[in-house]
């Protein structure tokens, strides 16, 4: 972090880099000085505490709160406190009250016209939610009455010492566990031995706050998560699902998952996928085990994903997914070629939180979680797993209701299991027909292009150094063309306009009922193949395919 000291107690205009564009010793000085002199750049006005570490405190919402609060009501703590000491960008604020957080927080509410929300009446604690007004997004204000008698105690009673430093609106820092320590070393320590007896929630919670910092578990602490693993089952399943998306969602995500296992977390969260690591596999698989397999792919997926931001695969992918370089080349250029339409398909959500980028990375853990009850071994030694989307599909459709996942997440997630081997049986007769194209998004629907990356992640991760130019080069005309069909061709190929429809078949004497249902059917796919492009030749194929 930059050197503030030499501007404690003053207000300045940080530009996107963070460095100081204005100073003044008014927040309507240093803010006139900054336009004029960056007068096209977005600047940020904040507060330079005049207590070491000198922060840089955001005017907004900070000034508002201190003209509405007496100095010794109200301390900013937690992720926020810990956010601004890393410089990362803050968009939920927690504070700790003395006295009736719920009454301050409708005055706040009530000041700031914010919406007020009570999240634990019997805990007082609630919740505003306010507009940045440069940006217009919604920020979430937390106030919750102090737990135990004191501040120090209230700090001691949390989860990890990175989140157990406090901060005045003053802007003097508060670190009764030496936090700031802990930050300096990228640790994340548990603040005392009855910190996962206390809420075993943090067990996951402490797995993801390391991933999501890039930090590492103390020892104490990794060793606290082996001893107290099976607590994680006594809290509600939607706890679960909340930290399991978070873990899912870094990248990269494999370490984490190695550590759920390792430390017995992940046989009580996720068992068909912590039961993979007993399934043998043989050739052409790269891997021994499926679960070696997955983790594979999903390195893979998030290899293929970081292309599209125009990013190489670094020493770490390469080593857990070696496949030849060519195959990496080869993919960022047909992934880069149709980046701006997978982008967006990744970002559009599939319910509230849950994009279909996420889901995709829950697709590749699940992918293969059918194959442990459908191992079959030929009289050659050759291990087979006839039948085992389908069986994984039900399985992820199971877990994914357990941790009480919405419908439509589920209904993606499955989809991709189901239709995970399709790409390979299509790349069989590269460039695949336009019927066929058709057949295979009549099956995915909007998850096909998911199918498709999730296939090629697939691909990557089975054959690993085996694999050839020409398979994979299969595999991408395949892709190719499906995705041509999707974007460029859907009218044609995907969701062809019926040329008749019911009432059309009933005056031609066809009664109502599942045989005109197969005809329509019937009829939609000739169009989408390029069979039928008139009405007078769709009366002649419904008149010749009745008959028959």
């Amino acid at each position: 972090m930059a050197d503030f000291s030499l501007y404690a107690g003053r207000w300045v205009t940080l530009n996107e880099a963070s460095r100081i564009v204005s100073v003044g010793t008014a927040p309507e000085e240093a803010q006139h000085s900054g336009r004029q002199t960056q007068p096209k750049e977005h600047l940020q006005l904040v507060w330079i505490s005049p207590h070491p570490p000198y922060l840089p405190l955001p005017a907004w919402p900070l000034r508002q709160l201190h003209s509405l609060l007496q100095r010794d009501q109200i301390w900013l703590v937690g992720g926020a406190v810990r956010d601004l000491l890393l410089k990362r960008p803050l968009h939920d604020w927690d504070f700790a009250v003395r006295g009736s957080a719920m009454k301050l927080a409708r005055c706040i509410a009530d000041q700031l016209a914010g919406a007020y929300i009570t999240l634990d009446a019997e805990r007082d604690t609630s919740r505003v939610i306010i507009k940045d007004p440069a940006t217009q997004a919604p920020v979430v204000l937390d106030f919750a009455t102090l737990r135990g008698a004191d501040l120090d105690t209230d700090l001691r009673w949390r989860d990890f010492t990175i989140n157990a430093i406090a901060l005045t609106l003053e802007g003097e820092l508060i670190d009764p566990l030496n936090g700031r320590a802990d930050l300096t070393a990228q640790l994340v320590r548990a603040t005392s031995t009855h910190t996962f007896t206390d809420d075993p929630a943090r067990l996951l919670r402490a797995v993801r706050t390391a991933g999501e910092l890039g930090f590492q578990l103390e020892a104490g602490t990794l060793a606290a998560l082996r001893q107290h693993s099976a607590r994680i089952s006594e809290i509600a399943t939607e706890r679960i699902q909340v930290e399991l998306l978070r873990i899912i969602a870094v990248t990269p995500a494999v370490p984490h998952l190695q550590l759920l296992q390792a430390q017995g977390l992940l046989p009580h969260i996720l068992p068909e996928v912590s039961a993979l690591r007993q399934v043998q596999q043989s050739r052409p698989h790269h891997y021994a085990t499926v679960w070696g397999h997955t983790l594979s792919a999903i390195v893979a997926g998030e290899s293929l994903l970081a292309a599209l931001n125009n990013q190489s695969p670094s020493r770490y992918v390469r080593r857990c997914v070696p496949v030849p370089a060519g195959a990496w080349e080869k993919a960022a250029g047909f992934l880069q070629s149709w980046q701006i339409e997978l982008r967006d398909y990744l970002q559009t959500p599939v319910s509230t939180g849950i994009s279909r980028g996420m889901l995709l990375k829950w697709g590749l853990l699940f992918h293969d979680i059918g194959k442990r009850s459908c191992r079959t071994v030929d009289a050659a030694d050759q291990t087979h797993f006839y039948g085992h989307p389908a069986a994984g599909a039900e399985l992820a459709q199971h877990r994914l209701r357990v941790l009480h996942f919405p419908n439509s997440a589920i209904q993606f997630v499955s989809t991709l299991v189901d239709a995970h081997m399709r790409l390979l049986s299509l790349s069989e007769n590269a460039p695949p027909s336009r019927r066929a194209i058709y057949r295979f998004f009549q099956a995915t629907g909007e998850v096909g292009v998911g199918v498709v990356l999730l296939s090629l992640a697939d691909t990557l991760a089975v054959w690993g150094p085996a694999l050839t130019e020409e398979h994979w080069q299969q595999l991408l005309i395949t892709a190719q063309a499906l995705l041509q069909g999707y974007y460029q061709h859907p009218a044609e190929v995907v969701t062809p306009a019926p040329l008749l429809t019911g009432h059309d078949l009933l005056a031609m004497g066809i009664p109502a009922g599942p045989e005109m249902g197969r005809l329509l059917a019937a009829l939609r796919e000739a169009q989408a193949a390029g069979e039928i492009n008139t009405v007078a030749a769709a009366r002649a194929f419904i008149r010749q395919a009745w008959t028959c």
